[in-house]
């Protein structure tokens, strides 16, 4: 044997064939076979992987789930119809595994050695995990502070999910704060003195997680769940310990759940290697990276040669007629914003514009040689659909559109407004005579 566990007396029945099913389950759900993919040449093979697993959850889902007719594959949203199909195909397969595997081998006395890895293996997803979120959130990358165009939009416009996102982003400290309980809670899970700690601290933050994501329909309910889930899988191994210290007021026996004595040179070399390179893999090139991308945002100036703010529409004349907003009106528009990010939204529900929030967005690049605006729309698939060409004049504050929209001539006066909004002011006082 190349590595020796602590003895492990013959398990009880039903434990056996609890393990079996969650064996073949959680190693479909977390698939570390894919964790390599960031190595070059992997993705090429396991590119079959994914290629098979898509045939399967359709084939699946027509003769079998009958989720939806087409579904819906995984995009911004976890929770789209490809996503449960595959649960409920991933908990078939478990199911019929389980039982064809307790006929088969229904004489082995306990499976310590399989039971070790499959710890391992969930331990090592829910570092990866907290990790990943944890430097992002370090950094305030990702949830962003509430730009000009959602300053700009009526509360009760909002969806669940965009009132959570900028309740969080509104906040650095906080979404700071997430991102170091949760980067804390990867580490310790690296460390096998510090799993129950480290997995006891994850259990914590995907709980909150988990929760805001039910309570805010946020679309990432089934990995939310599961990795709360795998946190309690691994804090039942640990079920009596935890409830000596912390219910019954016992000392907490010492654990041996991760402890593996390697008997040869070469083997602990080996772990010793791969443990660093996964360091370097999962901490310290995502913080490296998370802080060049951080420093290369901080400039926060404008893109020339509009300057970035809320501008009222002062006049807009289609076709030489000048119009204004009536009630049902789609296609005036009552105000424009301007990011600092080459991208905008206009007051209007034109559909010509990517909707949300009763706001048209936009993105555009200027050719100040021209003098013109190229619009394009934007929208979370990456959609570039080319809009239309304006033409610009600037006067202060004051832009001057002209060109073809829709095929019919446009004239508009834009003036910046001087609006501001009290949100964006960060308030914060220790003392409070009232309730604000």
């Amino acid at each position: 044997m190349l590595f020796e566990l602590p003895p492990s007396a013959p398990w009880p029945w039903w434990r056996k064939i609890v393990f079996r099913f969650f064996f073949i389950y959680l190693l479909l759900q977390i698939a570390p076979w894919t964790w390599f993919d960031i190595i070059p040449g992997v993705s090429s093979v396991t590119r079959y992987y994914y290629l098979g697993m898509d045939w399967l959850v359709e084939f699946a889902n027509k003769h079998f789930f009958h989720v939806r007719e087409v579904l819906v594959p995984l995009n911004g949203s976890g929770d789209t119809s490809y996503g449960w199909t595959q649960v409920w195909l991933f908990l078939s397969l478990a199911l019929i595994g389980c039982v064809l595997w307790s006929i088969a081998d229904r004489k082995r006395s306990q499976y310590a050695i399989a039971d070790y890895w499959l710890r391992t293996a969930v331990r090592y997803f829910i570092a990866m995990t907290c990790l990943s979120y944890g430097i992002i959130k370090i950094f305030a990358l990702q949830m962003s502070f509430p730009n000009l165009s959602q300053l700009a939009t009526p509360l009760g416009d909002y969806l669940p999910m965009r009132l959570s996102w900028m309740f969080i982003g509104y906040s650095t400290p906080y979404q700071v704060f997430s991102g170091v309980m949760e980067t804390i809670a990867g580490l310790l899970l690296l460390n096998r003195r510090t799993v129950t700690l480290g997995v006891m601290m994850a259990a914590g933050v995907f709980t909150n997680v988990a929760m805001m994501n039910l309570a805010y329909d946020i679309p990432v309910k089934i990995f939310s769940l599961h990795l709360l889930f795998y946190c309690l899988f691994l804090m039942a191994y640990d079920y009596k310990r935890i409830a000596s210290f912390f219910l019954l007021n016992k000392p907490a026996d010492l654990t041996s759940l991760y402890e593996m004595h390697i008997t040869t040179k070469w083997m602990r070399i080996a772990r010793v290697v791969g443990k660093s390179i996964l360091v370097i893999l999962i901490v310290i090139l995502p913080f490296y990276n998370s802080w060049e991308y951080y420093q290369s945002n901080q400039t926060g100036a404008d893109t020339k040669p509009i300057s970035s703010g809320v501008y009222d529409v002062i006049s807009f004349e289609r076709n030489g007629i000048p119009t204004s907003p009536l009630p049902g009106d789609t296609l005036t528009w009552k105000d424009v914003i301007f990011e600092k990010s080459k991208s905008g939204s206009v007051n209007t529900t034109d559909s010509l514009f990517r909707q949300r929030y009763r706001r048209g967005y936009f993105n555009y690049r200027a050719d100040t040689a021209a003098k013109a605006l190229h619009v394009f729309k934007r929208s979370v698939q990456g959609d570039s659909t080319f809009l239309f060409t304006i033409n610009y004049q600037l006067r202060n504050d004051t832009i001057f559109l002209q060109g073809k929209i829709r095929n019919e001539d446009h004239r508009i006066k834009l003036v910046k407004s001087k609006r501001h909004f009290q949100l964006a002011e960060r308030q914060f006082h220790w003392l409070s005579e009232y309730n604000r």
